[in-house]
């Protein structure tokens, strides 16, 4: 018998909406059950790997059926009431400082510390997703996982990005978990590039693991970036000098961060440009244009870039938290669902 722990979220907290928020919730060792409404993952925690199942309030029948399983029972998401207690259940017992651990890094990961009034504060700057009550962004239970999948994510299809960390976790991560800093740090670039197939980006995720064990000496030092007294620009400008870590990556750290100034523009960008925002011209070109149609959002444009973008994609695949990781997840993005 494991451990079971309650955590209290914020008020208006919805564990369905609040994890299936942004596209890390499909990388593994994430997985989001649509049928249970259940987030289970591997924690990495000092006495070793643990395996969490979250949930949040208790089945109630199948109103709403997940798409693409017709006849299968599944969640009454409209049935759970924001701020229900989450229950969380581990495979194994913890020790007390464990306990405390993993309620740190399940905060981290589901951004808890953003109560009702912070979220307030966003939809009073942009009133579209009051309805709804987006306003949290998933996460990874650490930073240095951030930055890896972060750092997978660039120069590559959403595929090969799933690819990459499931053989990261299946190769070098314990019990199927997210592989440690302190790991990866001692691995051969060449096995991370044969086995885990993370092409060129092999010796420098080895760089960077060596970097956050270093921490405070000479290294990254985690406290600093998580800091809310460091400015913007001083965080952007420490990312810039990691290795592998150019503007796009930059300013998506950042926002994983929970700093939302600025937009990480790729290629998806350049699409929501000119499908959804009708913008005309050369990639270049829609790309300053949408720069500039968030920038009147501040502090929050990330948010409202990134919301205005995920709904976009729900009305070609369905509601984020019926997606399959292996069907749906690995299809959502536009460059993908074009080929369709």
């Amino acid at each position: 018998m494991g451990t079971r722990l309650s955590i209290s979220p914020p008020d208006d907290f919805l564990l369905w909406r609040d994890v299936c928020s942004y596209g890390y919730f499909l990388l593994w060792p994430n997985f989001w059950d649509p049928r249970a409404g259940t987030f289970t993952r591997v924690m990495n925690l000092c006495e070793g790997p643990a395996r969490v199942t979250i949930s949040q309030g208790k089945p109630a029948g199948c109103a709403r059926r997940v798409r693409g399983a017709v006849g299968e029972p599944g969640r009454d998401f409209d049935a759970i009431k924001p701020g229900t207690a989450l229950m969380c259940v581990f495979d194994r017992v913890l020790t007390g400082g464990e306990k405390k651990e993993v309620k740190a890094q399940i905060s981290r990961m589901l951004r808890l510390d953003e109560d009702a009034a912070h979220v307030a504060a966003f939809h009073e700057v942009d009133p579209r997703w009051m309805s709804t009550g987006r306003a949290r962004l998933f996460r990874s239970p650490s930073f240095f996982e951030d930055v890896l999948k972060t750092v997978t994510s660039c120069n590559v299809t959403w595929p090969g990005t799933l690819s990459m960390n499931r053989r990261l976790c299946e190769v070098v991560g314990k019990g199927g978990g997210f592989p440690e800093a302190r790991v990866l740090a001692r691995q051969r670039p060449a096995l991370l590039r044969s086995r885990c197939r993370v092409g060129y980006r092999d010796a420098r995720i080895v760089e960077l693991a060596r970097l956050f064990v270093a921490g405070k000496k000479g290294g990254v030092d985690i406290e600093w970036f998580e800091d809310p007294a460091t400015s913007d620009d001083d965080i952007h400008k420490a990312l810039i000098d990691l290795p592998g870590i150019g503007p796009y990556a930059a300013a998506n750290i950042m926002q994983l961060l929970g700093r939302y100034s600025r937009l990480p523009l790729d290629t998806e960008s350049v699409r929501h440009g000119r499908a959804v925002l009708g913008f005309k011209g050369s990639s270049a070109q829609v790309m300053k244009r949408v720069h500039a149609h968030f920038a009147p959002f501040g502090e929050n444009a990330f948010r409202s870039y990134w919301f205005e973008m995920w709904v976009h994609y729900e009305k070609k695949a369905g509601p984020a938290h019926t997606w399959e990781r292996d069907t749906t997840g690995r299809v959502f993005t536009a460059a993908n669902m074009n080929k369709k």
